[in-house]
């Protein structure tokens, strides 16, 4: 009997020892959860229509962009979409600039590939506390092949870079904390 009291005693001692050592570890760890939730008071997002300063000529291209950005937020489900009138934050962007230039030559100088990218500014304000959270620019691109029927290739292109940027406005909005 005595025999098994010391084994639960050995075993209670390094237990200790394992959870002390953990705690001294980590007790100097730089991690923590800044940067990854959105704060309790926002629990909706009203989403403007974006403008576009573009010039690039595609007709809908505002309603597309609004539309991708919105069902990504929809899809999330962090912040509930509503009526930007009472909303507790509010979404705005402007489409700057979309440029549509060669991403791949390949022999002879043929162009093989295009490269369309889209520059936003986006605008997150916090309505709740009246302060803008963040107002910054995004970029990103889609590629298409140039050869075959280039409207609908074009179109391709415009789309990978849409879902991009929504995806990087999404995550900025809801993770950049």
């Amino acid at each position: 009997m005595v025999h098994l009291k010391n084994k639960y005693f050995f075993y209670k001692i390094v237990l200790i020892i394992a959870i002390s050592t953990i705690n001294f570890f980590c007790a100097g760890c730089p991690y923590s959860f800044t940067g990854s939730a959105i704060p309790t008071h926002l629990k909706t997002i009203g989403i403007s229509l974006f403008e576009d300063n573009s010039n690039f000529g595609e007709a809908g291209l505002r309603e597309k962009i609004t539309k991708v950005v919105t069902d990504k937020f929809i899809n999330d489900n962090s912040l509930k979409v509503t009526d930007k009138k009472i909303a507790d934050s509010v979404l705005e962007g402007v489409i700057l600039r979309i440029t549509d230039k060669p991403a791949t030559v390949v022999s002879g100088e043929q162009i093989s590939k295009r490269r369309i990218e889209i520059v936003i500014k986006v605008t997150y304000t916090d309505m709740i506390k009246r302060k803008k959270v963040f107002e910054r620019e995004f970029t990103n691109w889609g590629d298409y092949s140039s050869t075959g029927s280039g409207f609908a290739q074009r179109q391709e292109g415009l789309d990978a870079a849409i879902e991009k940027i929504a995806e990087d406005i999404l995550l900025q909005t809801v993770s950049g904390w």
